[in-house]
This record gives C-alpha cells, sequence and structure tokens, in this order.
C-alpha cells in the first residue's frame, strides 16, 4: 500500500483527497519509481483546484514532476536503487504523477539524477527552475549577449520568471523584470538581480504592429498580449523565449 493524493470529479467539481492505494491502482509501465520529493507547479494548483482544464481523465494523481529511487525496472537503462527525475511527457495530467508515494512511468520519460543533487535538490529547482534554464539557454543560443542590451522578463515574480531574473543577471546580464505585483515584489525582485522592475499594465493594453526596439531579448511567460507587445520592442535580431500561456492561448499580434 501506498499514499496519494487522488484527483476526483464529481458534479463537474474537483475533489482532492488522499488515500490508501494498492500497487495494483498503478497505471501501466515499465519502471516503477519510490517517489521521495515533488515540487509544486502553478499546473498542479490548477488541477489539484479544478480552476484550470489541467487534468485529461480521472482519477488523477497530480504532480507534474518527481525525483525517487527505481523499486522496479524492465527497461534496459534502469535497474532497482537507481536515482531517477522526471517531468513532463503529461505526468500529472494524463498519467498518474508525483503527488504520491509511488509511481509507475515509461522508462523512456526518465532521465539520471544528476551528480551533485539529491533528489530534493532536483525538485527544488523542479520543473519552474528546468524551464527558466531552457529558456536561458535559448536565448544565449540566439546569440543574445549581455552587452546587446537589456533582457526582459515577464511573470517575474512567478516561478520561472523568478529563476529566470537569477539566472540572467549571475551571467551578466541587465535584467528587466515585469511583474503584476510591483508594490510587494520589487525590493525581492531587485535582491534576485533586476535592474529595473516595470508594472505588468504598461504591456497588458494593445500596442503599436512595431514599437521602440528596447529588448536585446526576452522570457515570457504569460502569453497573449504581453507577448504580442513584447515581440514588437525587441531589438532587430533578438531573442524571445516564450514558455507560457497564464495570460491566454491567442496571439492578438496584427
Amino acid at each position: 500500500m501506498f499514499n496519494a493524493l487522488v484527483l476526483e470529479q464529481h458534479d463537474k467539481k474537483t475533489l482532492a483527497n488522499v488515500t490508501a492505494l494498492d500497487e495494483s491502482a498503478l497505471p501501466d509501465g515499465n519502471v516503477t519509481v519510490n517517489i521521495d520529493f515533488s515540487s509544486l507547479n502553478y499546473k498542479d494548483g490548477l488541477a489539484i483546484t479544478g480552476k484550470g482544464k489541467i487534468v485529461r481523465q480521472f482519477p488523477m494523481v497530480p504532480g507534474i514532476d518527481f525525483a525517487g529511487t527505481v523499486a522496479d525496472s524492465q527497461h534496459p537503462d534502469y535497474q532497482p536503487g537507481d536515482k531517477v527525475v522526471l517531468t513532463g511527457w503529461g505526468v500529472g495530467e494524463g498519467h498518474w504523477g508525483g503527488m504520491a508515494e509511488k509511481a509507475r512511468v515509461n522508462g523512456d520519460w526518465l532521465v539520471p539524477l544528476p551528480d551533485g543533487l539529491t533528489e530534493q535538490q532536483a525538485m527544488m529547482v523542479g520543473t519552474a527552475g528546468l524551464t527558466a534554464m531552457l529558456c536561458v539557454q535559448a536565448l544565449i543560443d540566439g546569440g543574445v549577449k549581455p552587452e546587446n542590451g537589456k533582457v526582459l522578463v515577464t511573470g517575474a515574480s512567478g516561478g520561472v520568471g523568478s529563476v529566470a531574473v537569477t539566472l540572467l543577471h549571475a551571467l551578466g546580464y541587465r535584467v528587466s523584470a515585469v511583474t503584476g505585483r510591483r508594490e510587494t515584489n520589487q525590493a525581492w525582485l531587485e535582491k534576485l538581480g533586476a535592474e529595473e522592475v516595470l508594472s505588468r499594465d504598461v504591456f497588458s493594453a494593445p500596442g503599436r504592429p512595431l514599437d521602440k526596439q528596447q529588448w536585446a531579448g526576452a522570457i515570457d511567460t504569460v502569453g497573449s498580449q504581453m507577448l504580442a507587445n513584447v515581440l514588437s520592442q525587441i531589438q532587430y535580431g533578438g531573442t524571445v523565449a516564450a514558455c507560457g500561456l497564464a495570460g491566454g492561448f491567442d496571439l492578438p499580434a496584427p
């Protein structure tokens, strides 16, 4: 038996309960993992509260990532005792995820726990931290250098945004952070390394198709009108890493 946070839907309402389950209840997969840690992502919050259309089928165990130890494996790359990490692959949405003491998944979805990291540290970074790192790498790969000018980060108070601000500052970039809670978060974002903190309102209204070139690059975690305005202000040859849709799925750019 193992404990899991199980989501069920009744009368179109999502109910979440910690439930004791038999291992036979686990979904199909060729690797069973004893989970040590899972992060709490924004997407998990939407799934658990039922405020977002995240869960594709019920019952569901949320948790879009986890770190733990292989208990049983029919996959050639993993043996019992191996330390592993999983993030993505629809886990916590269409396949039972990390908010449980056990998981059974496709071994192709796993990666070995990196040397020098504990399971707890891996989940402290979590999916949000990994996403931020991939976005920063995308800017570097796109040729954005610190000497090219300022880099904009939207949704800077969130998990992805705050890590992105921290990483960019550590790499020598001049960071402009956008947040909807400027009054409460400005000092914190400046401590992380933001050179300036801008209000979300500046980017929320429809702008011009081609605005003044202001940013050498940008990491956008919001999407929709925010992304449209960011794109119109990017310097010629600049790079935008867009990774979030919190503001909507559309792109209202002329």
